[in-house]
């Protein structure tokens, strides 16, 4: 049984290593053709963050690997021994919370090394030393506190009801509604500053879109961005009550009035054609299939992995086999989100032109050094949005330099 999980998840690593090399290939032959949409100089740039950011992932994707065997075959055990005496909640908790510490220390130098050298040789990273530690302590205070709370919930279900699975499946999902709901106004503020849009031109155009689309908001915010990165971005967050706009600063800077509105104008293309109660629905769905497989899982894998076969070691069976299982789902995830983008352009287009958001979209992957083409594979695994070649040919543009 081990030597058959072991097999497995080495074909989940090997296909990603095929997709990124493939990837990698496909940016550096694309690199030495005419430039596409971008100018000559940014396309070169962003064929090389794409294929240095590639390069990383082949690194991170054989450390996670050696990560992964590091676990079944002596840490779960050597863990449990030290964690586990009587099995209760608390016991479990610790259990977990270790396993979830451990990982986050052994992968900090790969995020260390992106955000402070990689994404900073790109121009992206903004942040200094002192606000990824502040960011770093306040993630870790909302884990210690949400995170041990939900692991203490799970551990109960498990050890309660037969069907422990389906009853930690609504738990987690209502805790998904809930998190969504109020992240906007109690968990963001404690990383950024939104301040009211004050431009109450601006204000009243995008209100009138609002309108249109029949979304009402708590308020319209413009957010530091700037202090962490460069890119460019705005969204709509929350639900219900708490719903907002954010829009980057960095956004307002690069942007005319005119593509802003465009942008806003997919995102409430998104909310108009419901595609937010249709991605809540299918990660329910993806929830449902994990717990549904992970909960019905022979005794012969946690024999295999010389744990017991309790709440402590499903949970961290499910963290650690999840991301394969789920990986092989995402085409079909992808597939549909790429659908509901390009009906996104439609209704942003008509808000406004689809000469004003061809722009915008140009502008945000031209500040953003996001390479306008990419291999079939990756834009299957990895791709929620169209490349930006095919979403400009949707919008009846001339994709030629």
């Amino acid at each position: 049984m081990l030597i058959l999980i072991g097999t497995l998840y080495f074909f989940y690593v090997l296909l990603k290593l095929y997709i990124s090399a493939s990837e990698i290939g496909f940016v550096s032959y694309a690199k030495n053709l005419p430039a596409v949409i971008l100018s000559s100089e940014n396309y070169q740039k962003a064929a090389e963050y794409k294929i240095s950011n590639e390069r990383l992932h082949v690194l991170v994707n054989f450390y996670d690997y050696a990560l992964f065997l590091f676990w079944i075959l002596f840490g779960l055990k050597v863990l449990e021994t030290l964690c586990i005496k009587e099995g209760g909640i608390i016991e479990s908790v610790i259990f977990v919370m270790s396993f979830i510490v451990i990982n986050y220390i052994l992968t900090l130098p790969f995020d260390i090394y992106s955000t402070f050298v990689q994404d900073k040789k790109f121009g992206f990273s903004t942040i200094d030393a002192k606000t990824y530690l502040l960011d770093s302590i306040k993630s870790a205070v909302i884990f210690l506190i949400l995170g041990g709370l939900i692991i203490a919930l799970i551990s109960w279900i498990i050890s309660s009801f037969a069907l422990w699975w389906l009853w930690s499946f609504a738990a987690i999902f209502v805790l998904i509604l809930f998190i969504n709901m109020f992240y906007p106004t109690l968990i963001a503020p404690l990383f950024n500053k939104f301040i009211p849009l004050e431009n109450s031109e601006l204000k009243n155009s995008i209100e009138v879109l609002m309108q249109k689309a029949g979304l009402k908001s708590s308020g319209i915010f413009t957010m530091d961005a700037s202090k962490r990165d460069n890119r460019l971005n705005a969204y709509f967050g929350g639900l219900g009550k708490s719903k907002r706009v954010v829009l980057f600063d960095t956004l307002l800077k690069k942007l005319s009035v005119n593509e802003l509105l465009a942008v806003l104008g997919h995102e409430l293309g998104h909310f108009k054609h419901k595609d937010i109660l249709k991605n809540i629905v299918l990660t329910a769905a993806l929830l449902f299939a994990l717990f549904a497989f992970f909960g019905n899982l022979p005794d012969g894998v946690y024999e295999a992995f010389g744990i017991k076969n309790s709440a402590h070691s499903a949970i961290v069976i499910f963290l650690l086999l999840s991301s394969a299982v789920s990986f092989l789902i995402m085409p079909i995830f992808g597939y549909l989100s790429r659908k509901n983008e390009y009906r996104a352009d439609e209704y942003g287009s008509e808000c406004e032109s689809k000469e004003a958001l061809a722009s915008a979209l140009v502008k945000l992957a031209d500040e953003n050094k996001s390479f306008p083409r990419s291999h079939f594979l990756y834009i299957a695994f990895y791709h929620t949005h169209p490349p930006l070649v095919e979403r400009l040919k949707a919008l009846g543009m001339d994709t030629e330099k």
